[in-house]
């Protein structure tokens, strides 16, 4: 009698091992069917936002391209024509030509990292390399902060200094990431570009 409670026993125990194996089997089976389709639902979203990616991004490099061209004319309307200079397939600077063929200045393209974006500048250039005028042309800073670095208030502080007086812009106040960005963006790429830039007035004459 005791011999058979104790073959009960173990098989009693053997029949709970094995009905806990099961459930561990059925869980694991679940998780793994859940890790599959987390996997699919992944994989089809990375896929989604590629092909969106793929289709957006030509229509917004040209909305920005368009953008950047019709700021042309407002920095230096005085130019006819302004014919692009590449570097790398990627447009450094523009060179602006009056009626008579003659270059009546530059427009050089600037960025610095501001507060929370890239902020992309145009700077127009007189034949001193003096500045002319400067637009935003692209900047996603905070509103009512950063966002006043395309304010004339500040801009206009720009017209009239060269790479010597440039650092005389006052940053705002509130805003000093943002507008410092701009001013240090302005005066590096004007002194990398002035050599390329002096070099053009002469060859022109």
């Amino acid at each position: 009698m005791r011999r058979m409670q104790l073959c009960l026993s173990a098989e009693n125990k053997y029949c709970a091992v094995s009905q806990i194996c099961k459930i561990e089997d059925a869980k694991m089976k679940e998780m793994l069917k859940y890790g599959v389709i987390l996997g699919i639902v992944c994989l089809v979203s990375s896929s989604v936002l590629a092909v969106v990616n793929a289709v957006t991004e030509p229509n917004i490099e040209k909305q920005r391209l368009k953008q950047e061209t019709g700021a042309l004319s407002l920095i230096m309307p005085e130019a006819s024509v302004f014919k692009p200079h590449t570097k790398e397939d990627k447009t450094n600077y523009y060179i602006a030509y009056g009626q008579d063929n003659k270059i009546k200045g530059f427009i050089i393209k600037a960025e610095g990292k501001g507060y929370s974006s890239v902020i992309e500048i145009l700077a127009g250039l007189n034949e001193k390399l003096e500045i002319t005028d400067i637009v935003i042309i692209s900047a996603n800073e905070t509103p009512g902060l950063g966002s006043r670095v395309s304010e004339p208030s500040f801009i206009g502080q720009f017209k009239g200094k060269d790479i010597a007086s440039i650092d005389n812009v006052q940053a705002i106040t509130g805003a000093t990431i943002s507008s410092s960005a701009v001013i240090r963006a302005v005066k590096n790429y004007l002194t990398q570009l002035k050599p390329e830039l002096e070099k053009e007035l002469i060859n022109a004459k």
